[in-house]
């Protein structure tokens, strides 16, 4: 299916690796320009020949910053003014004890996945609205509903997203501008494979079966039994960043496994 995408311009925060990074293939895969961003310059230009050699239709750009750091936003702004699509996907989390999260971590979570997502969003809606096209997606996660406890300094960022995105919604009504959030379960990044395979260093079965048996001790309210490929995620933001897409306003899209239990 052709999303009516080519040609667009994306920015897709930390899009070496992970969820970003798929994002960002399933966008180029569409025809759009993607601007690759990460906080090494090497590892993101490694990425940006990576995508002109797969899509060379396209025209991928190095937009490496630490949108964390307000200086690097502003010249990241100056660089690339104006972008038909923000995905604010960059983040970061980490298994941690309520008694061991002191307010220097809370700000830390703050700054990293939420205030960073903002200043991208205030500066780049203007422009969307004036165009009247244009599409802001947070990614957030299953946690911000249903926190596990286990990670509480970043369940409270993910819920502020999903507040956040509502309220910039709000901003979009009767324009083709867009802002939406996605809630993906627990998904099988680069880290995630790591952490499988150390836990079972010297076992004789397959990463599918060590999969299957991570999930059934530690994750048995999933439906699915296995972690989202980043892959998925990517075509489902592919798809909310369309034009086929613009009745999705202010939406928390889970995509979650069935993690979430419904309550009717």
């Amino acid at each position: 299916m052709d999303m009516g995408l080519t040609n667009k311009t994306a920015l897709v925060t930390g899009s070496t690796k992970g969820i970003g990074k798929a994002i960002a293939i399933e966008l180029a895969k569409e025809g759009v320009n993607v601007l690759i961003n990460g906080r090494n310059f090497e590892e993101v230009e490694r990425n940006v020949q990576e995508m002109k050699s797969n899509f060379p239709a396209t025209s991928p750009q190095n937009a490496t910053a630490d949108i964390v750091d307000r200086m690097q936003r502003e010249a990241l702004f100056k660089k690339y003014p104006d972008i038909d699509i923000l995905v604010n996907n960059m983040g970061i989390y980490e298994i941690m004890q309520y008694e061991d999260i002191d307010d220097e971590i809370w700000e830390k979570y703050f700054r990293t996945n939420v205030l960073a997502a903002n200043g991208l969003s205030k500066f780049y809606l203007p422009n969307m609205l004036k165009n009247d096209y244009g599409r802001i997606i947070f990614i957030a996660s299953e946690e911000a509903l249903m926190p596990s406890g286990q990670m509480p300094q970043y369940c409270m960022t993910k819920s502020m997203l999903l507040s956040l995105s509502k309220s910039l919604s709000k901003l979009t009504r009767g324009s083709e501008v867009t802002v939406n959030s996605i809630m993906p379960g627990p998904t099988l990044s680069e880290n995630v494979q790591q952490i499988i395979e150390g836990m079972y260093p010297n076992e004789d079965m397959t990463f599918s079966e060590k999969e299957k048996q991570l999930m059934s001790t530690i994750l048995p309210q999933s439906e699915i039994q296995r972690f989202i490929n980043p892959i998925e995620i990517g075509r489902l933001a592919a798809f909310l960043c369309s034009p086929y897409a613009s009745a999705f306003k202010g939406s928390p899209i889970r995509m979650d496994g069935g993690m979430i239990p419904t309550i009717f």
